[in-house]
């Protein structure tokens, strides 16, 4: 079995806050980044498979990475992801939500048009924070 990655990159503003607390209990829970502030995002697709025969590839990476610009990251790319993202309306916008919203999207794609299954999608949000998750 083959593992390959590609990554991404886009830039997005966000702020966690729960509508049901108070500003308060928001910034107690969440701190700073209860305001609205934004990051400059890394999104790493990692797909398995076989090698094709005829191509030497497990998949096409030119291709992997124009499906996550067209379907992630031109829905992204500076928003405000809280509210100018259709697909994370009603869902706080931390880092492991937004790691499995992605997936939700690619891996339905990934496997019926190329054949390829997603592995892992690892989300970085800050040179020391990251969510790598698994579907």
């Amino acid at each position: 079995m083959f593992y390959i990655t590609r990554r991404v990159l886009f830039n997005a503003a966000h702020n966690l806050y729960n509508p049901k607390w108070s500003k308060e209990k928001n910034f107690e829970i969440f701190g700073p980044c209860s305001n609205l502030h934004g990051h400059n995002w890394e999104l790493h697709a990692t797909v398995k498979g076989e090698i094709d025969p005829e191509t030497g590839f497990v998949m096409d990476l030119k291709k992997l990475s124009d499906e996550l610009k067209i379907n992630i990251v031109d829905k992204v790319d500076h928003k405000y992801i809280n509210e100018d993202v259709d697909f994370m309306h009603g869902i706080l916008p931390t880092t492991e939500n937004i790691v499995r919203e992605f997936w939700n999207i690619i891996q339905p794609i990934l496997i019926n048009k190329y054949g390829v299954q997603l592995h892992k999608l690892w989300l970085v949000e800050t040179p020391n924070q990251s969510v790598e998750y698994f579907g």
